[in-house]
């Protein structure tokens, strides 16, 4: 039986939803990492997914259960683990909470809020932010003004921006009130501040931006800066 494909050394940990690639690189150098008993450097050391002997620090490196999260994330946070400015992320709202390594899949800008998930498996990650095969996304966006027909019009045909035809898969008026409306936008792709830069483009600001849900999975009424854990159920159907 021939053997699998192999990868770098710390893309298998990292697959194996151990540690993000660039801690298993640091591991790896640091001399943390063994394989078949031998301390290994070199984090492209080519490595099949199922090989086994590998240890971290004497302990077992088999690969993980899959655990995912979903977060309702409030504004003024940060998605990264770290952040170079000292600003408040995402991870706060885990304070206290023995998860393991779980990373974002995909992010929400600092003034953002709503649905963000999180997982211990990279590749159930790149299945959901994949731009051509992942599932939808839903925002719901409060503007500075009633867009008119046409301008709801020329969001669905595509705006120029910065040499960049952005546009949104569909976009409907949810309510209007006073200088102020509601809209429901969804995303097929995901480009940096795409919403942002669209309704700028058209001269309309956003005064909050919330994304309730991507494909399946609702926010619902989880309260905001509060998490719980996906069903096998939610898991699976998030990315059919």
């Amino acid at each position: 039986m021939p053997a699998g494909p192999r990868h770098g050394l710390a893309r298998v940990l990292s697959k194996r939803g151990l540690c993000s690639r660039s801690e298993a690189e640091r591991w790896i150098r640091e001399g943390r990492v063994r394989v078949l008993g031998k301390i290994v450097r070199d984090p492209e050391r080519p490595t099949r997914l199922d090989e086994a002997g590998i240890e971290i620090e004497g302990a077992d490196a088999a690969g993980r259960t899959r655990r995912c999260f979903m977060l309702n994330k409030p504004r003024g946070l940060v998605t990264t683990a770290r952040d170079e400015h000292g600003r408040d992320t995402v991870y706060r709202c885990f304070d206290g909470a023995d998860l393991g390594w779980i990373a974002p899949v995909g992010r929400l800008d600092k003034a953002s809020e709503g649905l963000l998930l999180f997982t211990s498996d990279p590749m159930w990650a790149s299945a959901i932010s994949d731009p051509g095969q992942g599932p939808d996304k839903t925002y719901h966006v409060q503007v500075d003004r009633v867009p008119s027909f046409e301008h709801l019009a020329m969001m669905a045909a595509g705006i120029e921006s910065d040499g960049m035809k952005l546009s949104v898969k569909s976009v409907s008026l949810l309510r209007s009130g006073g200088k102020t409306a509601w809209l429901e936008i969804v995303l097929d792709e995901g480009r940096n501040r795409q919403i942002r830069r669209i309704l700028a483009a058209l001269d309309i600001g956003v005064l909050r931006l919330i994304r309730v849900a991507i494909g399946s999975l609702q926010l619902g009424a989880l309260p905001k800066g509060q998490w719980r854990e996906l069903s096998a159920d939610e898991v699976e159907a998030v990315i059919k």
